[in-house]
């Protein structure tokens, strides 16, 4: 079993073993608070480990979905929100004016440690970490066919990349919609759907998650995996045969954000919560999981560079026009499903 099914199993088993707690057992917590997030698996056990850590007294139920269907369901629950808290949450979802609208302001502890870039003027919601875009690509099969190491998009569209190539699904992935709408950002719309087009040629599979295309080019299904850093840098310290590869063209990237819905049921345990997200263990864990980090303190770890990510990660970061991609992302998800779904 590799680590990532372990995490995996783990953390649905303590999702699990925390619904099935008896009565008696609720008791012994203060307070109880619902949280949704879009936190790969592993990520959001880690994180919350060490929030219950810290905050022994305070239970947390939470529903991790991938960052599009968690989207349709808070719109699906928009009348009657079903949680307290939104957390780690794609700020191009979150800025959509009908999630704004569920969303209370509030001004966390600690949130002069973010840069006002990285957080709502209104204080709705702060994005303390985020991810980018990197190509898992699979050294044996690169070796076993022959098949030069790509080192940009535009190399994905060689004839030797036919069907070598899985991306995850813009529709249901955050990593998905980032690579479409950053292409489209870099190239503008009309040269940007040519070159989507084309690549589309050599792509095997769409898959739904950010994470998977990694998981498959890192077991040897197929060459490359257009995938998120982190995803690629932890399968490396596993020991699969594969290389990182950023973008020669610019990493296409998303911040996580975190919101207090304005329904929150125990506002004053939701309150505690993300004031944690900001706290110095909090950071510190983010630091060990997140290639983007936006609240000061922390270092990165040497893993990390040695997988080939650059300490300056902001020299190879495509300058995302995030509320562009939330003001069109139905537009561009519906022409890509039309044109380019299979």
């Amino acid at each position: 079993m590799t680590m990532k099914q372990v995490f995996s199993f783990l953390f649905c088993m303590s999702f699990v073993l925390v619904m099935a707690m008896s009565g008696s057992s609720l008791k012994a917590h203060a307070a109880e608070i619902t949280v949704y997030t879009s936190y790969e698996e592993d990520e959001a056990a880690a994180f919350l480990a060490a929030f219950n850590r810290d905050n022994p007294d305070i239970r947390v139920n939470l529903l991790r979905l991938s960052t599009g269907d968690l989207h349709a369901r808070m719109l699906a629950e928009s009348a009657n929100p079903r949680h307290d808290v939104i957390w780690g949450w794609a700020v191009t979802n979150m800025v959509d004016t009908r999630i704004m609208n569920m969303l209370e302001p509030y001004t966390p502890k600690g949130i002069e440690k973010v840069p006002a870039r990285f957080r709502d003027s209104g204080n709705r919601w702060f994005a303390k970490t985020g991810y980018m875009a990197a190509f898992c690509v699979n050294n044996e099969i690169l070796r076993r066919k022959n098949i030069p190491m790509p080192t940009s998009w535009e190399d994905l569209l060689k004839p030797e990349f036919k069907g070598e190539v899985v991306m995850p699904n813009p529709a249901s992935s955050g990593t998905g919609y980032l690579m479409i709408a950053s292409i489209l950002q870099m190239k503008g719309e009309e040269k940007g759907w040519e070159y989507l087009k084309k690549l589309d040629n050599n792509i095997a599979q769409y898959i739904k998650s950010g994470s998977r295309p990694c998981n498959v080019a890192s077991a040897g299904e197929f060459a490359v995996g257009a995938s998120f850093a982190l995803r690629a840098i932890k399968n490396i310290d596993e020991g699969f045969p594969i290389t990182m590869i950023i973008p020669a063209e610019g990493a296409g990237n998303e911040l996580e954000a975190t919101g207090l819905m304005k329904t929150a049921r125990n506002k004053e345990a939701a309150k505690r919560f993300i004031d944690w997200t900001l706290s110095e263990n909090a950071v510190n864990e983010y630091y060990k999981w997140k290639e983007i980090v936006t609240v000061e303190g922390g270092t990165m770890p040497q893993n990390f560079i040695d997988a080939g990510l650059p300490k300056d990660i902001g020299s190879v970061m495509v300058d995302m026009d995030f509320p562009w991609s939330a003001a069109n992302r139905d537009r561009i998800l519906n022409h890509w499903q039309t044109t380019l779904e299979r």
